[in-house]
């Protein structure tokens, strides 16, 4: 019920709607189904229900009266995570186009009157009046809309504030929070208390956080120096650039070894003998070819992700349900249409997880690379630090890294969440979420 609720307030255009309140509105909800090129309601009917498309889509038609026959027009096509019907929340008896289903599709259905009743009657801090929602339904033209656009701070920042209380009521921070207090236990107790074999000689708990957290670190490196700073700041403008050039290569490469069986038929052989060798394995090759010590680990850190991300994106393309397209190329799309609207849209989900994985071997082509041929840069501490036996300074640049790469990741994570909103609609719908 949960993820039904959660399904209705993302499609509605109020923010700030109480918990119990998306509660009374599932609980109204009833789901319905409806198969390819099924009738969901004809022109001309009278707007009592609002829906939302759970999973599939529907496609919104205008019947234009002409001399001599009349002529249908689509008006447009609203997609999982997606509302329809808003002249449901309206006073007036308004009427309809018709509404036709775009493959299996499951859609909720809710009563407007009874909708406009829940949402007013929330006195949770979202004060929706009807006043709001008629301005609500006034701006919208034709076609679906997911959420209203505002520029209320306040509103958002409360729903924002709200996100992250519902997060901490969760498990999900405690468990992480035990996970890296058993990972400080057993690092504390096998190096520092117990001095384990194979352990005594790394640095400790304890020697690693006085010397990052030390205004005058024994070694040179600490929160407290400027070199400190540098070294992440060359490495993240480095992940950067190379990270920015495998998504503009990466992802259009994909797409088209996905789309295009002639493209593909060419190119993968190569891509497929080229994405087994290593990193490490370019070095030389990188070094001859490539001009100065910048170049050669830019291309380095951008060669395996590259791959990945270009990978991911072929295996999105691949995934797309075929009803979609042959739905799309029904209703008179071009090729080119259907690549556009229908191929890069449902590709997107793969694409974010190529992302996130690219993100992540990026850093670890980068640190690498540094090690190899770089100046400055993470990669480059550690290699500098363990020639020099500098221990605590390796812990210190390695923990960085993992926190820095961890930010990145959680950056390209909550960018494929914003862009692929309508992904969550269908997994709640199917039980995953």
């Amino acid at each position: 019920m949960s993820d039904v609720a959660d399904l209705i307030a993302a499609a509605l255009p109020f923010d700030n709607l109480s918990g119990a309140t998306r509660e009374k509105l599932a609980a109204v909800a009833e789901a319905v189904e409806f198969a390819a090129g099924q009738l969901v309601y004809k022109a001309g009917t009278v707007s009592d229900d609002l829906y939302i498309v759970a999973r599939g889509a529907v496609r919104l038609e205008r019947m234009d009266l002409g001399a001599e026959a009349p002529v249908i027009t689509q008006v447009g096509i609203v997609r999982a995570g997606e509302a329809f019907g808003w002249t449901a929340l309206a006073n007036d008896a308004a009427r309809r186009n018709a509404v036709v289903a775009v493959g299996t599709t499951t859609l909720l259905r809710l009563n407007g009157t009874a909708l406009v009743d829940i949402v007013t009657g929330d006195a949770s801090g979202g004060n929706v009046s009807r006043a709001d929602i008629a301005a609500a339904i006034g701006t919208i033209q034709t076609g679906p809309i997911s959420r209203k656009e505002t520029t209320d701070g306040p509103s958002r920042l409360a729903f924002a504030l709200s996100q992250i209380a519902r997060w901490l009521q969760s498990p999900k921070p405690y468990l992480m929070l035990a996970g890296y207090a058993a990972l400080l236990g057993f690092w504390y107790l096998s190096v520092d208390l117990l001095k384990l074999p194979r352990f005594s000689e790394m640095p400790g708990l304890t020697t690693v956080l006085h010397e990052w957290l030390s205004p005058n670190p024994t070694y040179g490196v600490s929160i407290y120096t400027p070199a400190y700073y540098l070294h992440i700041l060359v490495s993240l403008r480095r992940i950067a650039l190379a990270f920015l050039f495998a998504t503009a290569l990466g992802v259009p490469i994909g797409l088209l070894l996905g789309w295009s069986k002639t493209f593909k038929d060419y190119v993968f052989p190569i891509f497929e003998i080229l994405r087994p060798i290593p990193v490490l394995a370019w070095v030389p090759l990188a070094i001859i070819m490539l001009p100065g010590s910048e170049w050669p680990v830019l291309y380095l850190t951008f060669l395996a992700s590259f791959f990945a991300t270009a990978l991911n994106t072929m295996l999105g393309v691949a995934s797309i349900d075929a009803s979609y397209v042959l739905a799309a190329k029904c209703l008179g799309a071009s090729r080119a249409q259907v690549f556009w609207h229908v191929v890069i849209p449902g590709a997107l989900p793969f694409i974010f997880t190529g992302l996130q994985i690219s993100i992540g071997v990026a850093w670890f082509s980068l640190v690498a690379a540094e090690m190899v041929s770089g100046q400055f840069g993470l990669g480059y501490l550690i290699n500098t630090s363990y020639t020099t036996v500098q221990y605590p300074t390796i812990v210190i640049a390695m923990i960085t890294l993992g926190i820095v790469g961890y930010l990145t990741s959680a950056g390209v994570r909550l960018a494929g969440h914003w862009l692929t909103g309508w992904r969550a609609g269908q997994l709640a719908l199917d039980g995953r979420r």
